[in-house]
């Protein structure tokens, strides 16, 4: 008697997206036609995370267009980590793939995360070949990546590359909780001190189109660094993850998705 084929697993794609009018759309359609040739059962959730241009309608019309996408309505902006951890909670997929709103990553290029995860892999993390960004940007990255390494002894190539593909099983073991940037930081720390196996692949990285980074300014600048002190102080002085339980606190609230309007 013939064996049924084996079935892929199912994926959830989520956006965090603030202020990504211009951009949102154009993800969400390359990401529902890469997403069905990977496996059929998907889902793509947009996260609207308080902004206040026409993200929030162009992601409503989408979720009414497609019922492969829902949408998450943040009524304030909570920040990129409080959008994450929405995303991930939202996610109800073995598998779960996200990338920023902002279109400087391609999802398409989700394929090779795919590829790389094979059997005995929990986590593929992109690294970008070539960093499309002006040069302050450029450096202030490079410093920040290799001062966070050392600090916090991580040992991927592109902390702060938010293109990645993971099994949702992740976060039975882990708990997300920052609200901020630096729960990238937070979550690569906590996969690799869990036991959890990561692989990496080359992703490209594209100019920005529409808006303008939140993130490089002075302000954000020294706020980050307190961030980074404090979680450092936490994780890796007082190894506070080692003995917290999980508890789902990944999700920045109870999961209800929000369809249309």
């Amino acid at each position: 008697m013939p064996q049924p084929a084996p079935r892929n697993p199912g994926l959830s794609v989520f956006f965090p997206a603030y202020n990504d009018s211009g951009t949102i759309a154009s993800l969400v359609i390359t990401a529902l036609k890469s997403a069905r040739q990977l496996t059929d059962d998907f889902e793509i959730i947009i996260v609207n995370d308080g902004s206040v241009d026409a993200t929030a309608e162009i992601a409503d019309e989408l979720a009414r267009a497609y019922p492969e996408v829902r949408v998450v309505h943040h009524e304030r902006n909570r920040g990129y980590g409080g959008a994450l951890r929405s995303g991930f909670a939202a996610a109800t997929r073995e598998l779960v793939f996200y990338t920023d709103g902002d279109a400087q990553y391609d999802p398409s290029e989700m394929r090779a995360l795919w590829d790389g995860l094979t059997e005995g892999v929990d986590l593929v993390n992109g690294y970008k070949i070539s960093r499309s960004d002006p040069l302050h940007r450029i450096v202030i990255g490079r410093v920040y990546h290799h001062t966070v390494s050392l600090l916090f002894g991580l040992h991927v190539r592109d902390v702060d590359c938010d293109f990645r593909l993971m099994r949702r099983a992740i976060f039975d073991r882990i708990a997300l909780e920052k609200d901020s940037g630096v729960i990238c930081l937070e979550m690569m720390k906590k996969v690799q001190d869990a036991g959890f196996r990561i692989a990496e692949v080359p992703v490209h990285h594209y100019h920005r189109a529409h808006g303008r980074s939140q993130f490089f300014n002075f302000r954000r600048l020294f706020k980050t660094g307190v961030d980074v002190l404090g979680l450092w102080f936490a994780l890796v002085v007082r190894g506070e993850h080692h003995r917290a339980p999980a508890a789902n606190a990944t999700a920045a609230e109870p999961r209800p998705p929000r369809n249309g309007a």
